[in-house]
């Protein structure tokens, strides 16, 4: 069976469950089959609900593959789960220290990458996993190897695997850039078909009983189809992908306006694997309708709240326009007498990839080593430490500036207008939460302010060789190499970004209830909650109308779920402010118990006409005080409208001890440079 490593050696599974005893997930089973066909696709990312098989599916693929030749012998292929919270040098590699200290001499430990080499990298949740390790992990499944450049270690080692990532969307969603390096994306549910469940419950219930005996019933299933995929490696360099085949390619991807030429190239090389499966010498139009179905319906996602998908009906009009456009170049190939069929297969073709101009083979199997993505990126990014907590090259104490903030930065306590503060879009303070790209928090990948006498992350060496300088004499050295012990070990503290939950509560009475208001309302909101999707933050919402406050959407990762419960909002009555205000401190108290770490931040939107219940006024101004006096970070979003202004939204921020900016800050443009001035 196969060989799992999570970073700590655990003994391999006795009995897996078989693939081909999977019930109901067969595209799912040929997504896998074809990034193990043809690794240079890019992997598989998997989305759906929980209990869909998808660990399951996965875990049988690694018993499918080939078993590796290496020095040692050979051994079945692995299949390597990386935890969520495993760090980057666990990931890529990093400096044997014991070995440097103990022989003195340089050495370097592979990370997981290289555990997975001709295996299965499996990340369960990795849309929970931090942006910078995945693009590590994108980075080196489109290159094929590892190349680190840290601490003084240059080195380099293969690391060709099936990549395969899986979420549960509810838990929130991988940005629209993360989503385009994914190869294939298949999205899975469980079956309403009544037959198709009992067979899941049947078969699953018979393994429980007896996993040996279960495993014996389909091993025949699962050797023709290990064979199947052994014959289809073979067969791949063969496989011919002819001029109007690409040009169905190409005219497919150019109808759904995709970005870039990845989905071309992605699409390209699964049609090819899926050519190469069934058995054919050339790519054919069913072929190409697969690899469409599995590379493109994630890539039609330009706003991060879109719907990813295609549907029947959309990929029918497009393969019929691509049939059209093929149809064209095959005249076009006829007119001049030549024939592109007897040339190379995709992946090893002298021709030109989707028109620009000739390419040599290595660029067809797999990327160029000097642009792995395809798109112009570091090929050494992958094992190089990024000089931000998310991959990114700002520095995660010097927000961007934006628009009306005069090219500096607007710091939270200065007057506006002689009033409030200022906005501040941030929570102040050194934070420990969850990595994100809001407030400044200890991190794990963050850049290193100073060396610490704890562990820390990693090692900072001026430090070590400071705190053992002082003592050289007293342990009798003269010359020669410094003479280091335990207690002379300095950790690297670090300082990143983290994600905060971010509770809007939004004024929908009465005097909010006008068309133009409360649809202005409702933009500014989504603007902000797209702000906390690009910044990794939980949401909440919470409304106020009537005589109460209803928290419309508890805390979540998920921020469409949070554009789909705006869209039924209803409006109109009074304005119980003090209730939604109360309601907001009694969310944050429960959910420090459930996250300690995540700190909180309150954006309230309202005009500050508080009418609800006796004295509504007084108790809102009150319970604004309590939120102050638990040091909860807000931000006012004034919707005070007309000729006269009371200015009661700018008292309320006074009382939060936060910052107040006016609803027409919110629209368009001007956001940019609004949510990001912080101090």
């Amino acid at each position: 069976m196969e060989e799992i490593e999570t970073g700590n050696p655990v003994p391999p599974a006795e009995t897996g469950f078989p693939f081909s005893a999977v019930v109901g997930q067969e595209r799912l089973q040929l997504a896998l089959i074809l990034c193990a066909v043809h690794p240079g696709i890019g992997g598989v990312l998997v989305r759906g609900e929980k209990g869909t098989a998808k660990s399951t599916v996965v875990r049988a693929l690694a018993q499918l593959l080939p078993p590796v030749v290496d020095e040692t012998g050979s051994r079945p292929a692995r299949l390597v789960e990386l935890p969520v919270g495993a760090t980057e040098d666990r990931v890529v590699g990093s400096i044997d220290l014991e070995r440097v200290l103990r022989d003195g001499e340089q050495a370097f430990r592979p990370g997981l990458l290289a555990a997975a080499h001709r295996g299965v990298l499996y990340v369960d949740e990795v849309n929970l996993l931090h942006d910078h390790l995945v693009d590590v992990l994108l980075d080196a499944a489109a290159m094929g190897r590892v190349h680190v450049e840290r601490d003084g270690v240059s080195h380099t080692h293969p690391a060709k695997f099936v990549l395969v990532g899986t979420m549960n969307p509810e838990e929130g969603e991988l940005r629209p850039q993360l989503l385009d390096r994914f190869g294939l994306t298949v999205d899975v549910a469980a079956s309403r078909e009544v037959d198709v469940r009992m067979a899941v419950v049947r078969r699953r219930l018979d393994y429980e009983a007896d996993p040996a005996g279960f495993a014996a019933r389909y091993a025949a299933a699962d050797r023709a189809e290990a064979l199947r995929i052994r014959d289809a490696v073979d067969r791949l360099p063969r496989v011919r992908l002819d001029d109007v085949e690409l040009r169905r390619i190409a005219a497919l991807c150019a109808s759904f306006d995709v970005d870039g030429m990845r989905a071309d190239l992605v699409v390209a090389r699964t049609a090819t694997a899926h050519a190469a499966w069934r058995g054919a010498d050339a790519v054919a139009e069913e072929d190409v309708r697969v690899a469409a179905e599995l590379a493109l319906p994630h890539r039609r996602r330009r706003d991060p709240f879109d719907e990813p998908g295609i549907t029947e009906e959309q990929l029918d009009d497009a393969m019929r326009e691509a049939a059209e456009e093929a149809a064209k170049g095959a005249q076009g190939r006829d007119g001049e007498g030549t024939d592109s069929a007897d040339g190379p297969a995709e992946g090893h073709t002298d021709r030109g990839d989707a028109g620009n101009g000739g390419s040599t083979a290595a660029q067809q199997s797999g990327p160029d080593p000097a642009d792995p993505a395809g798109d112009g990126s570091d090929p050494s990014a992958s094992g190089r430490q990024r000089s931000g907590p998310d991959g990114t090259d700002d520095d995660p104490d010097s927000p961007p500036d934006g628009p009306g903030t005069g090219g500096r930065e607007r710091r939270a306590g200065t007057p506006v207008s002689g009033k409030v503060a200022a906005p501040r879009w941030e929570v102040p303070g050194i934070g420990e939460g969850a990595p994100g790209r809001r407030s400044r928090a200890e991190s794990r990948l963050g850049r290193v302010v100073r060396p610490t006498a704890t562990a820390g992350t990693g090692l900072h060496l001026l430090g070590t060789v400071f705190a053992a300088a002082p003592r050289q004499r007293a342990r009798g050295r003269v010359s020669g190499p410094l003479r280091l012990a335990a207690d002379d070990l300095r950790g690297a503290h670090r300082e990143g970004r983290e994600g905060n939950l971010v509770i809007f509560l939004v004024d929908t009475s009465g005097s909010m209830a006008a068309r133009d208001r409360i649809g202005a309302v409702t933009g500014a909101v989504v603007t902000l909650l797209r702000d906390a999707y690009q910044r990794r933050d939980k949401v909440a919402v919470i409304t106020v109308r009537g005589s109460e406050a209803e928290l419309v959407l508890p805390p979540t990762s998920s921020v469409e779920i949070a554009v789909r419960r705006l869209a039924g909002l209803r409006t109109g009555g009074k304005t119980p402010l003090a209730a939604g205000l109360l309601a907001a401190r009694t969310l944050v108290a429960r959910e420090k118990v459930r996250d300690p770490r995540r700190r909180p931040m309150l954006v309230l939107l309202t005009d500050g006409r508080a009418t609800g219940g006796q004295e509504p006024l007084p108790r809102a101004r009150a319970a604004a005080r309590g939120l102050a006096a638990d040091a909860v970070t807000a931000m006012v979003v004034d919707c005070e409208r007309g000729m006269v202004r009371l200015g009661l939204a700018a008292e309320l921020a006074r009382e939060l001890g936060g910052g107040c900016v006016r609803l027409a800050e919110l629209t368009g443009d001007a956001v940019a440079g609004v949510v990001r001035a912080a101090a």
